[in-house]
């Protein structure tokens, strides 16, 4: 971090922003030092049987930082697009002074360069051990209520999208930050690009695989038939002929779950759910997507840095 072994523009940008870079190791310490501590005040004591337990006040405590944490991560990607966006690009655009780096013998796109270099490499190292400190202590609390895999925050601060969206940030920053060159306005603009793409694949992440249909005999359930740790979508009730029909067609007539008129030739129930073995797949479909639309920027940003002129 000190960059004592970095050249030219790349010791530059660490040396610039030596302060910002050593947030990242400074906050993961904490975090992690946090996690363990409050793991061990919680000691050994398993969950109730309704998924919520407080055995003591360190389970307490521990789920409420968890909570909090799932979150607060979901805002790192647009904080690592806003720094990257202002500070690192536009203000020096703004006030000039990236010209002081073309007379060093610098070219442009080794200026840009340098900027995603360090960007990308802090940003990537410290959200893959944010991820990896939050599973930490996820670990203790996982499948209780908010806390469930497909939960949003849980589902994001545990796997690799958080990484390439953190990533995504670093991409979009470069890019915005050309375009405005003026440090405020392309740290906002950055910020609400990055959260509008992370907002879009929340919304279709779990149209990405097909989900998993059951079915059950009338008067049956459809809970007979989804896994405990499943992501139920859709369930309703069955005809004779498959037809599906709202989940409260027969309270609606009868106020009995359990009762439905025979000329709704109701047979059964079905459900639609992700079983938790969609997560992993479903993570790195939707990392992917979102490297390539960094790539798609990071493309677009070096392509305006290599035609601007000081």
């Amino acid at each position: 971090m000190s960059g004592l072994a970095l050249k030219g523009s790349y010791w530059v940008t660490v040396r610039q922003h030596r302060r910002a870079l050593w947030t990242v190791p400074a906050v993961v310490a904490a975090a992690l030092a946090g996690v363990v501590a409050l793991r061990a005040w919680a000691g050994s004591v398993d969950p109730g049987e309704f998924g919520v337990a407080w055995p003591n006040d360190g389970y307490s405590l521990l789920r409420l930082c968890m909570q909090y944490a799932g979150k607060g991560l979901l805002f790192l990607p647009l904080l690592v697009g806003a720094f990257v966006a202002g500070p690192m690009t536009a203000r020096e655009l703004e006030s000039g002074t990236w010209r002081l780096a073309l007379t060093q013998s610098t070219t442009p796109k080794a200026w840009l360069g340098s900027k995603v270099a360090v960007a990308a490499t802090v940003s990537l190292l410290g959200a893959v051990a944010l991820t990896g400190v939050y599973r930490l202590g996820w670990a203790r609390v996982t499948g209780t209520y908010r806390f469930h895999w497909a939960d949003r925050g849980t589902y994001e601060a545990s796997g690799p999208v958080l990484v390439a969206s953190c990533l995504l940030g670093v991409a979009l920053g470069v890019l915005v930050g050309q375009v405005v060159r003026r440090t405020l306005a392309a740290m906002a603009l950055t910020g609400t690009l990055t959260g509008l793409v992370m907002l879009g694949l929340g919304a279709l992440r779990w149209s990405i695989l097909p989900v998993q249909t059951g079915t059950v005999p009338f008067p049956g359930h459809a809970s007979q038939v989804i896994p405990s740790s499943a992501l139920m979508m859709d369930t309703g009730l069955l005809t004779s002929t498959g037809e599906r029909l709202p989940e409260y067609a027969c309270f609606e007539r009868t106020h009995d779950m359990g009762v439905c008129p025979a000329d709704m030739d109701v047979t059964g129930w079905y459900a639609e759910f992700h079983p938790v073995s969609h997560y992993w797949p479903t993570q790195l479909i939707e990392s992917s997507l979102i490297l390539v639309l960094a790539g798609v920027a990071l493309f677009a940003a070096f392509r305006l840095v290599g035609a601007r002129r000081a």
